[in-house]
């Protein structure tokens, strides 16, 4: 490790070089707001417990990001798990952790939220308050540090995480945030701040639960209870958002830098679901159903896809199949989206709700895949789980797909499920082996990618008295299922079983698990939901040095009338309704979706504020669905475009750069040409990608436009819609390919950070004739090279810096960095730390 003078790195950008993936860290982002934090009452760090890729793509913190931003007082940041190398870094200089936006430490925010979406992120919540220099528990925590909060599904079980924080959310969010970030603002502004004070002002807030008010008890048969400290605070009953359509929705949301897991647009059709799944948690604890009105998703789109300059959109839903106006809204999107070339993806689909209708609308700009969730193999075991889909339906859904041109689908079923046998077990393998069979067109067979998760009973759910199975019979069934699907035409994937018996611990659990969660982080675990990071030894050490017996929260069948570690978590829905269907499902009895039925009395709705709200009239015109054509005489030319990457832009790698500047031009309202096929792409090329880290003051594209278009129209609408580091510096008509003078070289100046370059082994090369290295190829092969070839002049310029031309053919290229530590055996931790600026 090059380190600075006093042996440490002085602040981020002295690591930026050093880490993978280092975009991730700079919080520039299209659409990210960045305030002036000493003018602002309330500093509001917004916290996911993983890294970027998957925490930038959680679209709730957007949400909170935008409703927080959206108040003059207010500035949120965001805050996410560092990876292993910036964490080392950060360690080893005593550096701590920051917000994106404006790199400021973590602690000097006054409220820290966390989103809690997977209970295997727990691990990622102690390396953020460790790193961050917060005590892991609300008790030792003083007036100097912030609040730290927590939201998100899986705080309807807040208990194994309870005693780290202040203050819980529960339910949804939109109202509750800013309840508690004006009363943190009132309780600022008061005389007396006591944090007691402020806790119980936050405790008279719906949705709120503060844990400390509750104290933790054992009872004669080791069961957890909770006596409340205050009688008038008993129960947390869970926030409902009556109408989304009155919601704030973000319609500038952040567009992330790499590649994020949704890389997309995703609106939100409608949340909640009735259909009744037993297993299922969200369907619970998102009811009653909410649609947002066609007329309101159409502006939401219409407004989005302008600002990201998305090439595609994904609706979300637990079901979006189930939206009342599913078609009409598909055949508006389509008309309005196509002649863009954006594609329209439904995550979510139901076997049944997926229609050749659907299906064809979907496929108009590209076919984007399907999951089917039949859940278990046998019709049986689907009535107990209340799937409410036939075999039938699977069947003709699949046959609809690959006849309309899919060519994979993607099955996903659960093991473990109540009353499980092994005939269940073979109707699973029986039914993928007549999908299998079905044909597309041609008589050709599709794939088909099945996945199987082991089943985790969830809190607030018919099943949560169930028990789970244990991992040597999950492990078994997912053996003799690998090899009964062991046929071609058939990829077989499973969920790690160990993986699933933490996940049934941590969202079974109570408070007694804290000190595992402590024990366990302290031996080495975190980034648990990453199977290259997951180390289940570690856990299996921490569980006996606790003297903890998981048996307890996942084997063990639960008495219904048992006390809950969850019990003082109101979701709306009654426990005698979940105890009804918890019976029926036992009698394979099932409950109707009370959307298109009765009533079901399952607690939540008051008719009132609170009941479904649906659109089943979609006031449309016929010629909103007419599509707009492509004018088939439209011309078009190519444009050269010149552009430096400088600054911050040296952290892009290549494939960054193109969707960002792919995406710029969509802002900037300029249309390019698309190929032809199944997966239309937009025709713009770029010259030999640089390296992560180098600079260029002078790189160039080729894209195909209409022939209308003005290259100074180009220039100045690019250059404001792209990052800072990027400018486009010219554009022209690019020249006849017999033309087009192609580079042999290119020169770059090199000035370093640290240290000097060795004069000596400056002149000592410059005289040799020649300079015989060994390196690998891509077959993993050793080639010699004569690196005189290569370098083409090297003159230096100073101790510091020095300029090469290195030769720039097929074939015959070396990246500066290795040159330079062929020639100078500088360690690569030093070049990547050097500024390295490709001039020609």
């Amino acid at each position: 490790m090059v380190c600075c003078n006093n042996g440490f790195f002085r602040n981020l950008h002295d690591i930026l070089p050093l880490v993978e993936r280092p975009s991730r860290y700079l919080g520039s982002e299209i659409n990210a707001i960045k305030k002036d934090l000493s003018k602002v009452k309330l500093r509001f760090a917004l916290a996911f417990p993983d890294l970027y890729e998957i925490g930038t793509s959680h679209f709730g913190i957007q949400i909170l990001y935008h409703i927080l931003n959206s108040h003059p007082d207010i500035a949120a940041e965001r805050v996410f798990a560092p990876g292993v190398d910036m964490e080392a870094y950060l360690r080893s200089s005593h550096l701590p952790l920051f917000s994106l936006e404006s790199h400021e430490p973590v602690n000097h925010f006054d409220i820290l939220g966390f989103s809690l979406l997977y209970e295997l992120n727990y691990t990622n919540i102690l390396t953020i308050l460790e790193l961050a220099g917060i005590p892991f528990r609300a008790d030792q925590r003083d007036p100097s540090h912030p609040m730290i909060i927590a939201g998100g599904p899986s705080t309807c079980n807040p208990e194994p995480i309870a005693e780290f924080f202040d203050a819980v959310i529960v339910g949804d969010g939109e109202h509750v945030i800013m309840e508690i970030s004006q009363t943190w603002i009132q309780w600022k502004d008061s005389t007396q701040r006591n944090k007691d004070d402020l806790m119980k002002q936050w405790s008279k807030i719906e949705g709120v639960y503060i844990p400390s008010f509750f104290e933790p008890q054992i009872n004669p048969h080791g069961l957890q209870t909770l006596k409340p400290r205050f009688s008038d605070y008993t129960r947390v009953k869970r926030a409902i958002v009556a109408d989304l359509d009155h919601m704030p929705f973000p319609e500038k949301p952040i567009v992330p830098y790499g590649k994020p897991v949704h890389d997309r647009l995703r609106i939100e059709v409608s949340r909640g679901c009735t259909r009744g799944c037993r297993f299922c948690q969200a369907g619970m604890i998102y009811r009653p159903v909410r649609e947002r009105s066609p007329e309101m998703l159409m502006s939401l789109t219409d407004n989005s896809i302008a600002d990201t300059g998305y090439e595609d959109l994904s609706l979300l839903s637990l079901s979006t199949g189930d939206y009342e106006c599913i078609v009409p809204l598909m055949e508006r999107l389509m008309a309005r989206l196509a002649l863009d070339h954006v594609a329209v993806s439904l995550p979510s689909l139901r076997a049944g709700t997926l229609t050749p209708q659907l299906m064809k609308l979907i496929k108009k700009v590209r076919k984007t895949g399907f999951t089917i969730a039949p859940e278990a193999g046998s019709q049986r075991l689907r009535d107990v789980i209340n799937k409410n889909i036939s075999e039938t339906e699977i069947v003709e859904t699949v046959k609809d797909a690959f006849h309309l041109g899919w060519q994979v689908i993607k099955l996903y079923f659960m093991i473990g499920l109540p009353t499980e046998t092994h005939e269940d077990l073979r109707a699973l393998v029986e039914l993928v082996n007549k999908l299998r069979k079905i044909k597309g067109p041609n008589r050709r067979s599709g794939k088909i990618n099945v996945s199987v998760a082991t089943f985790i009973p969830k809190p607030h759910t018919p099943f949560q008295w169930a028990p789970q199975i244990s991992l040597a019979e999950s492990k078994e069934r997912l053996r003799w299922l690998k090899h009964q699907l062991k046929i071609p035409g058939i990829q077989f994937k499973w969920q790690n079983p160990e993986v699933s018996l933490l996940e049934g611990i941590w969202a079974r659990g109570d408070r007694r698990l804290s000190n595992l969660l402590i024990t366990a982080y302290k031996n080495g675990c975190k980034l648990d939901g990453w199977s290259d990071k997951f180390q289940f030894r570690l856990w299996q050490e921490a569980v006996a040095e606790e003297g903890m017996n998981p048996d307890f929260y996942t084997l063990r069948k639960r008495d219904i009338c048992e006390p809950l570690p969850w019990d003082h978590i109101d979701t709306q829905i009654s426990k005698e309704f979940l105890q009804d269907e918890w019976h029926k499902s036992m009698q394979a009895a099932l409950t109707e979706d009370c959307r298109d039925g009765d009533c079901n009395n399952c607690g939540v709705c008051d008719f009132e504020a609170i009941e479904p709200r649906t659109y089943r009239e979609c006031r449309n015109t016929e010629s909103e669905f007419l599509p707009k054509a492509e004018d088939p005489n439209l011309s078009y030319k190519k444009l050269t475009l010149s552009y430096s990457k400088l600054g911050q832009a040296k952290y892009y790698g290549h494939l960054e750069l193109v969707n960002i500047f792919l995406r710029a031009l969509k802002r900037a309202g300029i249309p390019v040409k698309f190929s032809e096929g199944f997966h239309p792409k937009p025709k713009v090329s770029f010259d030999n990608p640089l390296p992560i880290g180098l600079e260029s003051q002078n790189e160039k594209l080729t894209m195909t436009v209409p022939a209308y278009i003005k290259p100074q129209s180009v220039s100045e609408g690019l250059n404001n819609k792209l990052p800072d580091g990027l400018l486009v510096h010219h554009v022209e008509l690019a020249p006849a390919k017999a033309n087009i003078k192609i580079s042999k070289s290119s020169t770059y100046h090199v000035t370093l950070k640290n240290g000097n370059f060795d004069k000596n082994k400056f002149e000592s090369f410059v005289c040799r004739s020649d300079f015989i290295i060994e390196l690998e190829d891509r077959k993993g092969k050793l080639k010699k090279i004569n690196l005189k070839d290569m370098v083409l002049n090297i003159e230096l310029i100073h101790s510091r810096k020095l300029q090469i031309r290195l030769r720039s053919e097929p074939g015959k290229t070396m990246r500066p960095l290795e040159v330079l530590h062929q020639i100078f055996s500088l360690p690569a931790s030093q070049i990547k730390l050097a500024r390295i600026v490709k001039i020609n």
